[in-house]
């Protein structure tokens, strides 16, 4: 049987759960297609990276893109919690040689040559089951908690595959995933209600008086303002923390990180420009603005 070249979603409700393994040329081929076909900026992203990298990120994209769609894109919450343990299941058969799925089989290579441990994608899998059974954040200590599981291991497979491993540069991408994960539920605001989901902290909206009934009803007055802006401030010193990680890499990852950070920071601007009003519209950053974000950073990196 060929394999069936479906989104997540797609595949779920035609194809798997599914016994089949699919021989690797086939799987690998799935994975680069998900990953152009999918999210319209890893393309740009992977074509500044060394070419050698390129189907090694695929691969690793492609699991984290099913392990995000079987949690926010089957739209109900227990057959979520059971298409994720099945998913941890397949993963854990790949860590033990057995991998049957095409993206275990095309990431069981990387793996191998990489050397990655099997953690940071078993805690991207435990943060899709924490968005089926939490929906609020008491303060910032248990937001940046579902950022360690949700955001910082994409940083250390990033790593990973560039050839590092060490805690320091993890510890300074944890700073830049984490910021990135702010900056996107900032931006995502009215996105994340209509799933009833709010990651702006209960202390913090009572801090500045103001109410999640009031948030659902997108009032947007001086009062969700500070909160907004208070918020965006957490998300820009985590930005500050982490850049000083693009100086201790080669230049071509360099750049895709600084093309990351950059694109965060931007988001956050966007935020400001707009009074910090993210209740009547979202704020987005165009395809001009992406390539003037490029023109900027290349010569920076190419200097470095």
């Amino acid at each position: 049987m060929a394999v069936a070249f479906l989104q997540p979603k797609d595949y779920v409700a035609q194809v798997a759960p599914d016994s089949t393994t699919y021989p690797e040329t086939e799987a690998l081929a799935y994975t680069r297609w998900l990953a152009t076909h999918h999210y319209e900026n890893f393309q740009v992203v992977s074509f500044l990276l060394p070419k050698h990298l390129h189907q090694d990120f695929y691969n690793v994209y492609s699991f984290c893109r099913w392990a995000d769609d079987l949690g926010d894109e089957i739209g109900d919450c227990e057959q979520s919690l059971t298409l994720l343990a099945w998913w941890r299941g397949e993963l854990q058969a790949m860590y033990e040689g057995n991998a049957s799925h095409p993206v275990f089989v095309a990431l069981r290579s990387t793996v191998r040559k990489f050397e990655i441990p099997m953690e940071p994608f078993d805690r991207l899998i435990q943060a899709f089951e924490q968005d089926q059974r939490v929906k609020r954040y008491e303060n910032w200590e248990d937001v940046f908690r579902y950022c360690v599981n949700s955001a910082n291991p994409v940083g250390h497979l990033v790593l990973y595959l560039g050839g590092y491993r060490d805690e320091e540069r993890q510890r300074l991408s944890d700073h830049t995933c984490t910021a990135l994960q702010l900056a996107n539920f900032w931006q995502d605001v009215t996105v994340d209600m209509a799933k009833d989901r709010v990651y702006l902290p209960l202390a913090l909206l009572r801090k500045h008086d103001y109410t999640v009934e009031e948030l659902f009803a997108r009032r947007y007055n001086e009062r969700f303002e500070s909160v907004m802006r208070e918020a965006v401030d957490v998300a820009q010193d985590l930005f500050d923390k982490g850049f000083p990680l693009i100086g201790t890499v080669d230049r071509r990852l360099a750049l895709d990180l600084e093309l990351f950070s950059s694109g965060g920071l931007r988001v956050l601007r966007k935020i400001r420009e707009r009074n910090y009003n993210v209740l009547t519209a979202r704020p987005t950053i165009s395809k001009w603005e992406r390539a003037a974000i490029l023109l900027r950073c290349l010569p920076r990196v190419i200097a470095r």
